[in-house]
Parts: C-alpha cells; sequence; structure tokens
C-alpha cells in the first residue's frame, strides 16, 4: 500500500532502476506493507543511487513503521505502541509534517484493517499540513472520500472506493497485497458496503498471514451476523475459531 506526495513519486520515477526494482521485490512481504505506505521510501532511493549515506532518521523511522505494523497485526498493543511512537518522534526530527502525516495515516490503516474504526486523530491534528494525495487516503479510511479524490489514492484502492456495494467485493479480490485488501475490506465496513462475502473474505485474509488482530475483529463480526440471523451452529463455529485464536481452552 502506497501513498505519498506528487513531488516524492515524481523523484522516485526519476531514480536508478535498481533500486526501484527492489522497492518491488518487497511486495510479497506482508510486515512491510504498510511501511511502503511511507513515501520516504522513494527518498531512501534516491539517496542510495547518489551514494550518499542515508540519514539515520530514515532508515530507524521505516524500521519502527515496520515493527510497529508487524506488532499491532500480531496483537501486541505495547509493541505497537512504542514503535509507532518510536517511527513518529524520527520523523518529526525533520521537522516535515508532511512525513510524520504519512506515517500517522501508516497507523490508522492498519487500525482500519482490524476494523478499529476511530477517527484518525493523529493525521487530522496534521491535515493542513499534509499533501491531497494524503488527505484524499485519510477521507477513504474515513469511509467518506469525494469522487474527485479517488484519482488520488493509491491505484489498488480507487477500484473499492469507487464501486457501489454490488460490485464491491469484486474490487476487493482484485486486489493482491493481503494487508491493503484487509484495509479496503475496513472501509467497505465502515461506509456500510460491506457483506457476508466480504467478511469472509477478510477472515480468510487475516487467517493465511497469521494476523491475530484483524482475523479475531473479521470473525467477530461474522459471529455477530451469524446470531443475528438465528444460526447457532455457525455462531458456536466461529466463537470456538476465535477461542483457538486467543489460546482459550
Amino acid at each position: 500500500m502506497k501513498i505519498g506526495g506528487a513531488a516524492l513519486h515524481a523523484a522516485a520515477r526519476a531514480g536508478c532502476e535498481p533500486a526501484r526494482a527492489r522497492s518491488q521485490a518487497t511486495r510479497r512481504a506482508p510486515a512491510r506493507a504498510a511501511a511502503r505506505a511511507l513515501a520516504l521510501a522513494a527518498a531512501l532511493a534516491l539517496a542510495a543511487c547518489a551514494g550518499a549515506p542515508v540519514p539515520d532518521w530514515q532508515s530507524n523511522a521505516r524500521l519502527a513503521l515496520d515493527r510497529g505494523t508487524a506488532a499491532y497485526l500480531r496483537g501486541e498493543t505495547a509493541v505497537a505502541q512504542a514503535e509507532f511512537a518510536l517511527a513518529r518522534s524520527e520523523l518529526a526530527r525533520t521537522g516535515r509534517a508532511d512525513w510524520v502525516a504519512r506515517a500517522e495515516l501508516t497507523r490508522c490503516a492498519v487500525q482500519v484493517a482490524s476494523l478499529v474504526l476511530e477517527p484518525c486523530a493523529g493525521f487530522e491534528a496534521l491535515r493542513d499540513r499534509a499533501g491531497a494525495g494524503e488527505r484524499a487516503y485519510a477521507d477513504y479510511l474515513a469511509g467518506r472520500i469525494a469522487p474527485a479524490e479517488i484519482a488520488l489514492l493509491p491505484a489498488q484502492h480507487r477500484a473499492v472506493a469507487a464501486a457501489a456495494a454490488a460490485d464491491a467485493d469484486a474490487a476487493l479480490r482484485r486486489i493482491d497485497d493481503p494487508l491493503a485488501r484487509l484495509v479496503a475490506a475496513g472501509v467497505l465496513m465502515r461506509s456500510t458496503r460491506a457483506s457476508p462475502q466480504t467478511m469472509a473474505l477478510a477472515a480468510d485474509t487475516a487467517s493465511a498471514q497469521g494476523w491475530r488482530r484483524p482475523l479475531l475483529a473479521w470473525l467477530g463480526v461474522q459471529r455477530e451476523l451469524a446470531l443475528r440471523a438465528g444460526d447457532a451452529a455457525a455462531a458456536e463455529a466461529l466463537h470456538l475459531r476465535m477461542r483457538l485464536v486467543t489460546g482459550e481452552r
């Protein structure tokens, strides 16, 4: 999942191809997916091409975002909070509010993937100093993106953002990155376009990655749906699965 200002994307495209290829090669690493949302990857690539030493704040921030994302998805709240705080602190050293805003969006994206549908307060405090692409992505996460903003989103999210409820699941299935797919599923849930198929796909995606927090969240909404439908057997099966994930006996 990539977000970032047009200027940094243009810089990345103008950079050396080996660095760009290395960035593309990492897309199959789920724990790095949210960290790639930080457009600082482009700056890292350009620094490497130029042979210049990479400032420690860049590597520290990216590693902290990687670790924070992975910890959050595993359900390790305290570790995730510490790592996200470290990433923000490292980025704040630059005095660049737009870069700090992108890190806050990374944190909010993994929360949406896990159905923690709270306001993205850290980003909102910096909204006026963020770029148009970042503001559009924040609105998308909040489930209120305007049609005119959709073109500013990362390509893999545009179809879900534009889809009517009847077409949303098909658009969701076309997202290859597991974390991006879960983020999009959370957006569908937030914008009341999620179907039972959305919930099942999200649960299957989290299960395949071993991501405890989003798996429990999506199993929970499936169980609630089964209870409302009066399907006691399905609800019990989902409850037993949730207990297995949490280690309950």
